[in-house]
């Protein structure tokens, strides 16, 4: 035994109907089923938890542009550092953009990407956020508001960034491994 917990020690037991469905739904839509929903599937209640805020953040209504959103994946995963989703929003930023550098990029270091000002200061807040969120003070939310985003725009631009810092100390901490499939992705 190597010390790790993996998706498929914590999903051990056998699955609900629901999870089953779920996962048959992802294979379908996306060719696989990510590991971060094979880890949560010991618990059907923090799977649908997990799953609903990932959606609503990522898929749902908003200002952003989903790849936007996955660009704060990134820029948030590259700062902690997250394998995990560095690997999986990375690919969905080569995938999103078509630009498969872009994706590189930002795992790499947003800053070296050719980024609009307003994405730039949307991820300059996300990474402040990350980094220091109790310096976060009215300047940087006026910043934002004058790159033209609104305050609507500012709570899903700090909800996403929250999210993937929950999630990459979880993916750190069970030490969560991407799917093999993410390395090939829209490359």
């Amino acid at each position: 035994m190597t010390g790790k917990i993996t998706a498929l020690d914590l999903a051990s037991g056998e699955l609900s109907e629901p999870t089953k469905t779920y996962f048959a739904k992802c294979e379908e839509k996306l060719g696989l089923v990510p590991n971060v929903l094979r880890a949560y599937a010991f618990d059907d209640k923090k799977l649908r938890a997990f799953t609903d805020m990932y959606n609503d953040l990522m898929l749902g209504e908003s200002g952003l542009s989903k790849l936007e959103r996955e660009m704060i994946a990134v820029a948030v995963s590259s700062i902690n550092h997250c394998y995990y989703c560095l690997t999986a929003h990375g690919a969905a930023v080569r995938q999103l953009s078509g630009e498969p550098a872009l994706g590189e990029m930002m795992v790499m270091n947003f800053r070296a990407a050719d980024l609009s000002p307003k994405q730039t200061a949307m991820l300059e807040f996300a990474v402040k956020l990350t980094e220091e969120p109790a310096k976060i003070v009215e300047a940087d939310r006026a910043s934002l508001r004058q790159a033209g985003f609104s305050d609507r725009d500012i709570w899903d631009i700090a909800s996403t960034a929250a999210f993937f810092n929950m999630s990459n100390r979880v993916a750190a901490a069970i030490d969560m491994r991407p799917n093999d499939e993410y390395h090939a992705m829209a490359r």
